[in-house]
């Protein structure tokens, strides 16, 4: 059996169907998505849920408690959703260097 996992990112410039990817081995699977917003997000997830049998959901710093709790009620309690989020001082370098790249 494989343990599938989808990993989802808000980017302003993305396009979830162009930036996509797979990686695994024959027990891991890790899809990679990037969206522009939630509604992207929620999209992904109601179609890799369903397509791939995704059983755990790894979101990005940028959704919040609400998106988070939309996602939850789409895909259902059989599907673990995790959240990264780093310390005070990763979220500070992580954001310079955002705003360097032009996301503010």
């Amino acid at each position: 059996m494989t343990f599938t996992t989808l990993f989802i990112a808000h980017v302003p410039d993305a396009d979830p169907e162009r930036d996509a990817c797979l990686l695994g081995t024959e027990m891991y699977k890790l899809h990679v998505r990037l969206v522009t917003g939630q509604a992207q997000a929620l999209e992904v997830c109601r179609t890799l849920v369903k397509a791939e049998g995704i059983q755990s959901i790894i979101l990005c710093p940028g959704f919040t408690h609400r998106d988070i709790a939309e996602i939850q009620e789409l895909v259902g309690p059989e599907v673990g959703i995790t959240v990264a989020r780093g310390d005070g001082p990763s979220g500070r370098i992580a954001q310079e260097a955002m705003k360097k790249a032009g996301w503010f």
